[in-house]
């Protein structure tokens, strides 16, 4: 007796490191990659469905080695953790870098996999081959507790993460602690190994006399759609939050988390979902969830917008998630249970990061998924139904409701691209481009990337060359080139191309570099507006740079910069691997001695002011912020300038306009591309 307890124990233990780690390393190994690729929102949609596929991977490896005898099973998986182990640690080879011209989904499937694939497969495999050792060890009934044990490590690793670790160190230290962690798990799971192939010599009791038939396929299918359901649903609210916020972990894994923490509550207990009293939870999430859908142009600010997201999301995942414990199999077919959960994780999850870019030019993906959760729930209620005039007032009800739902959503997509020129979708995000007649010759032409304006420009020969937008002649920007240009030729860098907007302060014999990852925002600034067709015809020197900028001015020499502007936005989200203190250090090797580096920090939700001070500190230097209100041409605008004097801004472009001098708070702490703390800058009670 006493050793079936400390065989509990090491089962238990291991199950937790193993959950911990492979729920720590999605964020980290996610966080490391980010700069690499935009600091796209997409970087953590395509890891997501990376790791889906690795715990689907693992659930084959543990179906298939727990069908070897048992010294087998200890022996190859023994094997398999010391591959494991010498691939530490886990930081990846900078060869992975992108040039600018790849997929960057698949390259970054490539780079996960050379890098953690191994590690998360063994991981990812743990949990249900140690239930089935601890069935051949014990002789007892399906251990469904190491499950829910399994997905509790995960929750707390997943909030350790943005909470603890992510503020206290750097990704650098955390992923040499991961690797000797790693190494411990090892050591452990070849101990639990070993320890279970000694079951042979064990009486193992019979689970159940009357074995009963495997899963039909009807059940099956349910598994995969439940599964999948939950999955896409999760990926999709992630890409939603850090497309319109910024792609950090933060944001990353508190859907993840409650995700999980469906698992635990379905899991472990059957009281936590009652069908029949979780209905109307689900309608009401359903709902919830398409009117935030319906009111995405609105940009509903985030302190309500999050919540609502969230809660929802995590009581979709509870029905779903319920309905497979109410659905799960004779212990027999543990691990094709598990199996085919996983499966349809993959499949959710490839939906959204996969195939969704490939094959719709806006976001219909998430209404899909709302739709089949919403008739598979009707489905379900339906056949729990008898007859009677009642139950049929309420079948009626739930189609009612449902036919309502996918009407809303269905024409919420269709005016999402009523009236624009152009739709279209990649890796970075939805480009729409729109005309706008405001009468008085102000009709402009719009292009929005995401919710968010990304420059606009006046169609009327009359305002053809005023500048709007966030760019107009009295924001922080305009009035550092006027001044600039005062002392003759400039050279001017812009990472970020937008609509082109920049390329109209280049005068004849000035050189602009504008640098771009999008390749779909370089077609639209050539194919609807005209900025940079003109800038030529005035005689600007114009390139174009394809590929992260970050990156593609690491590779340059040095180009001389009079000014360098930082406007990279995507949506309300920023690329945080653009303000880090390695990547200020990259734009002020660019810069000649007394340039000006702009920077551009309109947001709703983020006060990048500290960062920018910060920064500017650092290098000895000095940051200015400028405040432009909007008026009938322009938005209202807020930039920072940092500077190495004040010269440039005693120029009389400067009079009248709002100019103060930024210091971080004491214990401001630099963001670098090891660290960043998106909890320091959130303006929750701000519009």
């Amino acid at each position: 007796m006493a050793e079936v307890e400390a065989g509990e124990v090491i089962y238990a233990l291991t199950v937790i490191v193993a959950a911990s780690l492979l729920f720590l390393v999605q964020p980290l190994i996610a966080k490391l990659i980010l700069p690499w690729f935009g600091g796209s929102s997409a970087v953590w949609s395509a890891a997501l469905m990376f790791f889906q596929a690795c715990v689907f991977g693992g659930y084959v490896y543990a179906h298939v080695v727990a069908r070897f005898s048992p010294k087998l099973q200890a022996g190859l998986h023994t094997a398999l953790l010391v591959a494991g182990v010498l691939l530490m640690p886990i930081i990846p080879d900078p060869g992975w870098k992108p040039t600018g011209e790849e997929e960057p989904t698949l390259r970054i499937v490539l780079l996960l996999s050379a890098t953690v694939g191994l590690p998360c497969l063994l991981l990812s495999a743990t949990s249900p081959l140690l239930q089935v050792w601890y069935m051949r060890r014990t002789g007892s009934q399906l251990p469904y507790w190491l499950y829910s044990l399994s997905n509790l490590g995960s929750l707390v690793a997943l909030l350790g993460f943005p909470l603890l670790l992510e503020p206290l160190f750097d990704t650098s230290t955390l992923a040499i602690a991961w690797s000797i962690a790693f190494g411990v798990f090892a050591l452990l799971s070849v101990v639990t190994g070993w320890l279970s192939s000694r079951g042979e010599e064990i009486t193992v009791q019979t689970i159940s006399d009357a074995v009963p038939p495997p899963p039909s396929a009807t059940q099956v299918a349910l598994w995969l759609l439940f599964a999948a359901c939950g999955s896409a649903l999760l990926v999709a609210v992630s890409a939603h939050l850090t497309v319109n916020v910024a792609p950090i972990p933060l944001l990353w894994v508190v859907p993840l988390a409650l995700y999980l923490l469906t698992f635990i509550l379905t899991f472990g207990s059957r009281r936590f979902y009652e069908r029949a009293k979780f209905f109307p939870w689900l309608a009401t999430a359903l709902g919830c969830m398409t009117y935030l859908y319906m009111k995405v142009d609105l940009n509903l600010h985030i302190r309500y917008a999050i919540p609502l997201y969230l809660v929802s999301l995590f009581v979709i995942c509870m029905a779903c998630h319920g309905e497979l414990v109410h659905r799960r199999p004779h212990p027999r077919y543990l691990t094709r249970f598990y199996l085919f959960i996983a499966l349809g994780g993959v499949l959710g999850g490839a939906f959204v990061a996969l195939l969704a870019p490939l094959l719709f030019d806006s976001y219909w993906e998430l209404p899909i998924v709302l739709i089949v959760t919403a008739v598979l729930a009707v489905v379900v209620q339906w056949k729990r139904m008898g007859n009677g005039i009642r139950l049929w007032i309420v079948r009626g009800t739930m189609v009612a409701g449902l036919l309502a739902m996918g009407a809303f959503l269905v024409l919420t997509e269709i005016s999402f691209r009523e009236g624009y020129l152009f739709v279209d979708r990649n890796f970075y995000g939805v480009l729409r481009v729109r005309d706008y007649d405001v009468g008085d010759q102000l009709e402009r032409r719009v292009l929005f990337h995401g919710t968010i304006s990304h420059g606009s420009q006046y169609r009327s020969e009359v305002y053809r060359d005023v500048v709007g937008s966030y760019y107009s002649s009295n924001s922080g920007i305009a009035r550092a080139i006027y001044a600039l240009q005062a002392r003759g030729r400039l050279q001017l860098g812009v990472v970020g191309l937008g609509a082109g907007v920049m390329a109209s302060y280049a005068r004849p014999g000035d050189a602009i570099t504008l640098y771009e990852i999008d390749p779909g925002v370089v077609r639209v600034a050539h194919e609807y507006f005209d900025f940079v067709s003109r800038a030529k015809e005035r005689g600007a020197a114009v390139e174009i740079v394809l590929g992260d900028a970050r990156l593609s001015l690491e590779r340059q020499t040095p180009k001389e910069f009079d000014l360098l502007a930082v406007d990279a936005f995507s949506s309300d989200a920023i690329p945080v691997h653009l303000l880090t203190l390695e990547a200020i250090e990259t734009y002020l090797r660019h810069l000649k001695p007394d340039g000006v580096l702009a920077i551009h920090i309109s947001n709703r939700y983020l006060n990048l002011a500290p960062v920018c001070a910060r920064a500017a500190e650092h290098f000895g230097r000095t940051a200015f912020l400028i405040d432009e209100p909007s008026n009938l041409l322009a938005h209202a605008s807020t930039w920072v300038l940092i500077v190495p004097d004040t010269a440039v801004l005693q120029h009389v472009e400067f009079d009248g306009a709002q100019v103060e001098a930024l210091s971080a708070p004491q214990s401001f702490r630099a963001w670098t591309d090891s660290y960043s703390n998106i909890w320091s800058v959130l303006k929750l009670r701000s519009r």
